[in-house]
């Protein structure tokens, strides 16, 4: 059987889809709601990101740390947002190959908005026994779409509650 490549979640926020997207096009807003992303840089002082335009993000999983390279693949105002991740690296985002697209689609529900996250393996080109073992190591014995369809869940519930706090 061959690796999940692609995982999707979705929750309803009661905020508008403009409000969210303007929030979720900067990534110097991820570190509020995922449970991995401690900052961003970004190039450009202006906010949100456009496509082209590339940003770091920094990260953290229990004692591990690591530094990528993301560039923005899709920026429509109030519908969606996506970034490809295409470099990474322990300090400084060194090895360049395809690693992981992650999307946000917003569809307008009225007074409230369904915010879908999606986390795509962008890791083809890896044999599948390699994907699996190097999974199982760095996430503790899952598979890398097992692990990202906790942390899409969390990154999710925590932006509901922010959004629903007024933030």
């Amino acid at each position: 059987m061959g690796r999940t490549m692609q995982i999707s979640d979705s929750v309803v926020i009661k905020a508008d889809a403009q409000s969210i997207w303007e929030q979720v096009a900067d990534p110097q807003q991820m570190p509020r709601w995922s449970p991995e992303n401690t900052s961003a840089r970004t190039q450009s002082p202006v906010r949100p990101l456009e496509v082209g335009e590339d940003f770091e993000g920094s990260n953290r999983r229990g004692p591990a740390t690591w530094v990528t390279e993301c560039v923005v693949i899709e920026s429509e105002p109030g519908r969606r947002f996506a970034f490809t991740v295409r470099r990474i690296g322990p300090r400084s985002p060194v090895l360049q190959g395809g690693i992981a697209t992650w999307s946000y689609e917003l569809e307008d529900l009225g007074s409230e908005t369904r915010v879908t996250e999606t986390w795509t393996d962008d890791r083809r080109k890896w044999p599948d026994w390699t994907a699996w073992l190097f999974d199982r190591i760095v996430t503790r014995g899952r598979s890398f779409a097992d692990f990202q369809r906790l942390n899409v869940h969390r990154t999710l519930m925590a932006m509901k509650d922010d959004f629903k706090a007024g933030r």
